[in-house]
């Protein structure tokens, strides 16, 4: 479990971590609350180009303002760098601060889902990834994390209908508090096939 990593990128307040100046060199992996994201983008764009690029595409899918990344070390310390970022068509850099909270948290996550097979955890654990997503960027979201369960696992936290109806039944386990603990079962396949046509009919 040492190799597993937990992600959680529900803090997008105007004192996220994510959103402040950080160390250049914090670079070896994502920071499980995404603090160190320039450094580790940096680093991607200049080491593993097609990676970076990936990343750049995918968040163009549900941000289609969304130009590239501007990365540099800060003027006033070199050794310092923070988020920023350009509008198509535009050269003028805005920090992350003046992002959505939900493109914000789906940068983090195709930064977490589309990064080097090198830096990948052996076990990727996000906690509620939807928060603040577009019903298409949740759509997006499925798709990156069905392929990249094709090589490492992933175990998922979520609340979301959007999400959850985009996996199959089998890929789920549902998580219930029974006399003060919690059990944890996979759905019934054949149950939930003959409910759901219920429900299609009574609807």
């Amino acid at each position: 479990m040492q190799s597993w990593r937990l992600y959680h990128f529900h803090d997008t307040s105007g004192s996220a971590l994510v959103k402040q100046v950080h160390n250049l060199n914090d670079n070896e992996y994502l920071r499980d609350d995404a603090r160190n994201l320039g450094a580790f983008l940096l680093r991607l764009k200049h080491h593993h180009g097609e990676h970076y690029d990936r990343i750049v595409k995918v968040i163009r899918l549900v941000a289609p303002f969304f130009g590239d990344f501007h990365l540099r070390p800060t003027v006033g310390n070199g050794e310092k760098i923070q988020v920023e970022w350009t509008e198509q068509g535009q050269d003028e850099p805005f920090p992350a601060s003046s992002l959505s909270d939900g493109t914000l948290r789906f940068i983090c996550l195709a930064t977490v889902l589309l990064q080097p097979e090198a830096f990948m955890p052996a076990a990727i654990l996000v906690d509620e990834p939807e928060l603040g997503l577009h019903p298409f960027a949740i759509n997006v979201l499925a798709g990156l994390m069905r392929s990249a369960s094709q090589e490492h696992q992933l175990i998922v936290s979520t609340q979301s209908v959007e999400l959850v109806n985009e996996f199959d039944a089998d890929d789920l386990i549902v998580v219930d508090k029974r006399d003060g603990s919690s059990t944890f079962k996979r759905p019934d396949t054949q149950a939930l096939s003959e409910w759901l046509l219920k429900t299609e009919a009574l609807s």
